[in-house]
């Protein structure tokens, strides 16, 4: 189906991987340590996720809780041993104390991954100015996707943003070429609003796992997803 959303679900590991797969995901964003709202996960972690499933898998590069980059060199070597065991899509996102693109550590970092796809993660909800950051980050190579849910609060709050940037994004703005993946607290009740305004990806993490963080993906929670995107498709 050519219209079909792309339904992305955080996978811890392998389980997570294969119960997504399951459920009819279309891509894995692997993290670690979700109490830190998700770090790098390991190497092996990383080997064994892509020896169990066949989704494109984007894996974060962020070594501390919160947005700032902390120390580059050492990210810029995780991000170097993930490349040397074939990971090829990543998702990161920096910025300094004032709310700005830290665009040193970011462009540091997109240099290391050599033209790999990447997603802006949701530092983007607590940057001082999203258009900005956005025009800022336009050119860098392999940038193809922002994921956001429009406000640092969740979808809920961020929804009109969410929208507004659909609309720029129909509109071709400068800045608003990239897809919008859309997560943070969103709900299947967003889901229709989102599709009409044109949103086609979608990520979940405590969607897919109704018995919370300590428990695997629910296969049967990431297909009730895929169903309604499907539906509203």
């Amino acid at each position: 189906m050519s219209n079909r959303a792309v339904l992305e679900v955080i996978a811890l590991d392998a389980e997570d991987g294969i119960a997504a797969q399951a459920g009819g995901a279309d891509r894995l964003e692997l993290v670690t340590d979700m109490a830190a709202d998700g770090l790098t996960p390991s190497r092996e972690t990383y080997a064994r996720i892509r020896a169990a499933v066949d989704l494109p898998l984007r894996v974060m590069l962020r070594r501390a809780d919160g947005f700032e980059a902390g120390d580059i060199d050492a990210l810029v070597g995780i991000a170097r041993e993930l490349r040397e065991e074939g990971a090829d899509e990543f998702v990161l996102g920096f910025l300094d104390a004032r709310g700005r693109v830290d665009l040193v550590a970011v462009e540091r970092l997109v240099a290391e991954l050599e033209g790999c796809r990447w997603t802006f993660h949701r530092a983007i909800d607590r940057a001082a100015d999203r258009d900005a950051a956005r025009k800022q980050l336009a050119d860098l190579p392999g940038l193809d996707t922002y994921l956001t849910a429009g406000s640092a609060a969740g979808v809920d709050e961020g929804l009109p943003t969410l929208l507004a940037e659909a609309g720029a994004m129909r509109r071709g703005e400068p800045g608003y070429e990239h897809r919008l993946l859309v997560g943070g607290g969103l709900r299947l009740d967003h889901v229709p609003t989102l599709l009409a305004a044109g949103v086609d990806a979608f990520h979940i993490g405590g969607a897919a796992r109704p018995s919370g963080w300590s428990a695997p993906v629910s296969p049967t929670a990431v297909r009730t997803w895929r169903t309604a995107l499907d539906a509203g498709a």
